[in-house]
């Protein structure tokens, strides 16, 4: 079981889940910075030459796994990726782009366990995985990290394993553990289990930490915990995480923890609304600090302004329209993302922060401001398709099925490269599904289109790309779970299995191609 998202990541998932998809792209990406010699690699041929290159230069690898339209892609493009520093530190290592849109590049997911954008692994020339570094931290602690990496440390794997025996770590072996990306472990430490067992285990045995990372791993045990999985919280922690909010210094190094898990650790520190409460108001006055940090990038302020939004509106349902907030709180907002779309001018930062401005308008219940901003970005964006599946889903969360699914159909026919169509169209199709599941000769269009796109791609069966044709699978099989569609489910059938026939069975990918319309695709669509 993976970590839970941070709020941020918890957004992207919700503009995808009803994502899009169209025509694909198979032209050469963007690299994600001018001044570092990165390689481009979509298949495995591509990262073997890079690794034997390192082993000749003896110098480990970065691998940075991410999509042109991923707002966290952008923010580390804006923020870590354009800094003079790192492009100097980049002589020390060999750096290899995977734009999880190349053809075959799910592949590469599949072997180096990377599937959430954006992922950065270090390894070592000789293959091993030495840190997951965080794609939420503060770049100048991503510098650190990737520092102490190039300096020769032990792999995560044996530290993590040495840490859960008992053994001593050095601080800064702790660090690494402190700061380990388990949003994007992939079962590659966890391996089944939950990052709040695992957290809940490192953090009373940190002895050998610093203080600020002790007081990392405390935290993010806290912000993982929920539903009796990790820690319960007790009277030592609530002090720990009193002293915490009571020291600045501690404050600023652990923004991140801060910024995007505040409403995870309230719930945690408190069972009640009363008991709650008290909580809130402690962590009031630190998010307003952080969000006028002029220190942070602008997407980190502005995370800190959602996670005030999200306290403010705990105790009211999620799907509450138009929540209670003080009025103040509300210009905050507007004026903070009137500020972001006035005052940027970099196009990855843009992606990075506009998306995530109109996502707080809405979580605010100002649902016109939202809509508004969204779409005066579109011809400014990088990757306008995601603001039209953002727009979808605002639509529909407002009840206006038909703008739904117009936005919907727009981003689908504008979303570029193979994976991102393959996702945004499952996305679209269930949305179709779920919205208008009269309309079956355009449910049974979209889904010949998406079958269609999957013959073409060979990389369809393997992670990001097999989870977005399950999914398709799955609504498909539900939306016939009384018979009424039963022909249209024939015709798909039909076409699927040259396709499945074609599929390699290595990894289980023919295996998924004749379970994706139900019982084995009616015995080869028979």
């Amino acid at each position: 079981m993976q970590a839970k998202p941070t709020p941020r990541a918890a957004f992207a998932a919700l503009v995808l889940g009803v994502a899009l998809s169209g025509g694909a792209g198979t032209g050469q990406a963007a690299l994600p910075s001018t001044q570092v010699a990165w390689l481009p690699a979509a298949a495995p041929a591509a990262v073997e030459r890079a690794f034997t290159q390192a082993r000749a230069q003896g110098k480990p690898l970065l691998l940075y796994w991410g999509a042109t339209w991923c707002p966290p892609c952008n923010q580390l493009k804006a923020t870590l990726f354009n800094r003079q520093d790192f492009a100097a530190l980049s002589q020390s290592f060999v750096a290899v782009h995977v734009d999880g849109d190349r053809p075959g590049a799910q592949k590469l997911g599949q072997q180096f366990k990377v599937s959430g954008y954006p992922t950065l692994v270090l390894f070592r020339p000789d293959g091993g995985e030495l840190m997951r570094l965080p794609g939420e931290a503060d770049a100048a602690q991503v510098m650190e990290l990737l520092q102490q990496g190039l300096a020769g440390g032990r792999p995560v794997r044996e530290l993590l394993a040495d840490a859960r025996a008992g053994r001593a770590l050095m601080p800064a072996e702790w660090r690494v553990l402190a700061f380990y990306s388990w949003e994007t472990d992939d079962e590659q430490l966890l391996a089944g289990s939950s990052a709040a067992g695992v957290l809940a285990e490192l953090a009373p045995a940190a002895s050998g930490a610093d203080a600020q990372t002790a007081a990392r791993l405390w935290l993010r045990a806290l912000a993982a915990s929920d539903e009796g999985k990790g820690l319960k919280a007790d009277d030592a922690l609530r002090q720990r995480v009193r002293q915490v909010l009571g020291d600045a210094a501690q404050v600023r190094a652990l923004a991140d923890v801060i910024v995007n898990r505040a409403p995870e650790m309230v719930r945690a520190l408190g069972d009640t609304p009363a008991a709650r409460e008290p909580w809130r108001t402690a962590f009031e006055p630190v998010l307003v600090r952080l969000q006028a940090d002029a220190g942070l990038a602008r997407a980190d302020r502005l995370g800190a302004l959602l996670a005030r939004v999200e306290l403010a509106r705990l105790e009211e349902p999620r799907t509450e329209l138009r929540p209670a907030l003080p009025p103040s709180l509300r210009d905050e907002l507007r004026a903070q993302a009137q500020a972001a779309d006035r005052e940027i001018t970099d196009a990855y930062e843009r992606q990075a922060v506009i998306p995530t401005a109109a996502y707080v308008l809405e979580r605010a219940g100002l649902w016109e401001d939202a809509q508004a901003l969204l779409q005066a970005n579109l011809a400014r964006s990088i990757s306008p398709y995601y603001l039209m599946s953002q727009l979808g889903g605002l639509n529909r969360r407002l009840g206006h099925t038909q703008q739904a699914l117009e936005w919907y159909a727009k981003a689908y026919a504008q979303s570029q490269g193979p994976a991102t169509r393959l996702q945004w169209g499952a996305g679209y199709l269930k949305a179709l599904i779920e919205l208008a599941p009269a309309q079956g000769a355009r449910i049974e269009a979209t889904a010949r289109q998406l079958l269609t796109e999957a013959a073409q791609d060979r990389g369809a069966f393997y992670k990001r790309s097999a989870r977005s044709l399950q999914r398709a699978g799955v609504a498909l099989q539900g939306w016939n779970a009384d018979g009424s569609h039963d022909a249209r489910l024939r015709r798909l059938r039909a076409q699927l299995e040259p396709l499945c026939r074609r599929v390699d069975a290595a990894d289980g990918q023919q295996a998924r191609c004749r379970t994706l319309l139900g019982e084995q695709g009616k015995r080869a669509a028979g």
